[in-house]
């Protein structure tokens, strides 16, 4: 009976999918003939990218609607369900999480195609006109954990009070919410990191995961540093309003806007093309997209989409040329051969 209720779910899920293509004369929230995709802030000028690119390579297709939702957001909308009224592709700045991936499936969604579009950078910026800091994991961690080490409430108030070779300038940092993938990246590149350089820390790990969460990744939420949303530009806006201000965003941030920020190094590694690409730069991690494999045929062009992607991620591509840096040669071939062979994700591997 449950097999039967999961096959019949399935089965009304396939035939809402296959009347997609065949509605018209609506808008986009009656229709079903353009692709959407949702998720993070960080790959949404990417995927715009190749939206226009699709509809130049495939006349008379409709724009695909790309939505900025932050990489959880995005994935939570992905997972609800199969069919029309659920998105085909969740942008990610992240891997999956294992438990998104369960999620998905308790909602039918089971079919999941993981493709690595490129690689990114968890750029540090602030003003041109500013201090010129020089960061570490550690002195992240200690001027933004809400209860550095499992302490107390974080009472520093100034760079200086973190380390004295930092200007005794108050902390202030504009970074992503916690529905961001870009979050999700400064907690486990650099906070856990910088938690890290205590002993004590990396037994409580083993000891009592959950605790050691909290007290590792989570955020002071005493205005020294300010959640500014999905909108990176309005980060990169905020610095130039405050030039002692630091900004956490995605590396093509910082590079579009080199003529107003400046890199702020972690580690004495600077975030460069050629450092993130290697993986030197600390921050660097890999942008991915999730398509639905129930959804291919169904929702059109949805494969041309994943094909126009691909044909685009080369070091001398489209997307490099709008700030994404190009995954690995391996990666790419790899990633090449998934979109061919819409291979699906086990999820063996996802934490």
């Amino acid at each position: 009976m449950k097999h039967f209720a999961l096959f019949t779910a399935s089965a009304i899920a396939a035939l809402a999918l296959a009347g997609c293509g065949e509605q018209s004369g609506g808008g986009a929230g009656q229709t079903r003939d353009q692709i959407r995709a949702v998720g993070s802030s960080t790959v949404y000028p990417f995927a715009t990218a190749v939206a226009e690119l699709f509809v130049q390579g495939n006349a008379g297709m409709k724009s695909p609607i790309v939505e900025s939702t932050g990489t959880g957001g995005g994935m939570k909308l992905f997972c609800a369900g199969v069919g029309a009224q659920h998105p085909d592709i969740a942008n990610a700045s992240r891997r999956m999480k294992k438990s998104e991936f369960e999620d998905c499936a308790k909602n039918g969604v089971k079919d999941i195609i993981e493709v690595q579009i490129g690689v990114d950078g968890l750029a540090f910026a602030e003003a041109k006109n500013g201090p010129g800091y020089k960061l570490t994991p550690k002195i992240v961690y200690e001027a933004l954990a809400a209860n550095p080490y499992g302490k107390g409430p974080n009472k520093t108030q100034t760079w200086k009070d973190v380390d004295p070779s930092l200007p005794a300038i108050a902390i202030s940092v504009f970074g992503p919410p916690s529905t961001s993938g870009t979050r999700d990246s400064l907690a486990e590149l650099i906070l856990e990191k910088g938690c890290q350089s205590d002993e004590a820390m990396k037994a409580l790990k083993e000891k009592n995961e959950d605790e050691y969460k909290a007290t590792c990744t989570r955020v002071r939420e005493d205005g020294k540093y300010v959640d500014s949303g999905e909108n990176d530009n309005l980060i990169v806006q905020k610095l130039g309003a405050n030039p002692n201000a630091v900004g956490i965003f995605g590396y093509s941030f910082l590079e579009e806007n080199k003529d107003s920020l400046k890199d702020v190094p972690i580690n004495g590694i600077q975030a460069t093309y050629e450092t993130v690409s290697t993986g030197q730069y600390p921050g660097a991690r890999p942008l991915y997209i999730y398509a639905k494999k129930a959804h291919m045929t169904a929702i059109p062009g949805l494969q041309g989409f994943l094909n126009a992607f691909a044909a685009n991620w080369n070091p001398d591509g489209a997307l490099t040329k709008r700030g994404m840096v190009a995954a690995p040669d391996a990666v790419r071939k790899a990633s090449a051969e998934t979109v061919k062979a819409l291979s699906v994700l086990d999820g063996s591997q996802l934490k």
